[in-house]
């Protein structure tokens, strides 16, 4: 432990593993602030904190599975000249599930009417929605993991990585629900985020990489231009609060 804290090499590698893991808990924030944007505020906090506890446990119970978890990247099945891992297979299923949701999400959204949304959710809705944040926590926990494990060489920088990276997701995951659900525009702009996750996940299970680089740079420029509209509307209402006092 010692050789780690006076090791540079060390310290490297765990600030690009750090900074690597809370780029890839982006997407757990996401999902998770979709999902809680539609329960109740206090439940959603409690769904959240939950959601985010777990994504902690998957992640270091995988760590302590190194030598299983190496087992899931071995070929089991071929399809069409293309061998699937049990990692692959996770990965595939997982991205599936994520277009499914966010395509049903944004099909809710977009033919919802006055008449169709609960005035008192449902108190089914709380267990249902940590059961789809379990499910998408293992399939971003097993990438989060796989990708540690071929940065680092220590389990305990993998270990302080993850830990760092999930207090950094824990703290940012409020402002960005509170975010998600004060402005509907932008729950739209999740969703379509999630379906592009979702497809890079199938990709990379069927052995097709598309760089994360990429994504996020869309990400990265929706979000900006939605941010201007959001302002853009800010200061429309301002200005028309303005004119009637006036």
């Amino acid at each position: 432990m010692m050789e780690l804290l006076t090791s540079p090499e060390a310290w490297a590698a765990l600030l690009t593993l750090t900074a690597l893991e809370i780029v890839l808990g982006i997407d757990n924030v996401i999902f998770i602030s979709v999902l809680v944007s539609r329960i109740p505020p206090a439940q959603a906090k409690r769904a959240r904190q939950i959601g985010l506890l777990l994504a902690l446990v998957f992640r270091i119970v995988l760590l302590t599975l190194l030598v299983w978890l190496i087992g899931l990247t071995e070929p089991v099945i071929t399809i069409r000249n293309v061998e699937l891992s049990w990692r692959d297979i996770i990965l595939i299923a997982g991205g599936a599930f994520l277009i499914a949701k966010a395509t049903h999400e944004i099909h809710g959204e977009v033919e919802a009417n006055d008449g169709e949304v609960d005035a008192e959710p449902r108190a089914s809705a709380f267990f249902w929605v940590i059961v789809q944040i379990i499910i998408i926590d293992i399939v971003f926990s097993l990438d989060s993991i796989i990708t540690a494990i071929g940065m680092a060489q220590d389990l305990e920088i993998m270990i302080a990585a993850v830990v760092i990276a999930c207090v950094v997701m824990y703290v940012s995951s409020g402002p960005v629900a509170r975010f998600v659900a004060n402005h509907p525009t932008t729950k739209m702009l999740a969703l379509a985020f999630l379906v592009l996750i979702g497809v890079a996940l199938v990709a990379d299970g069927f052995q097709f990489h598309i760089p994360r680089g990429y994504i996020y740079f869309a990400m990265l420029f929706a979000a900006a231009v939605e941010m201007f509209n959001v302002l853009a509307r800010r200061n429309r209402k301002k200005a028309a609060r303005s004119r009637q006092v006036s």
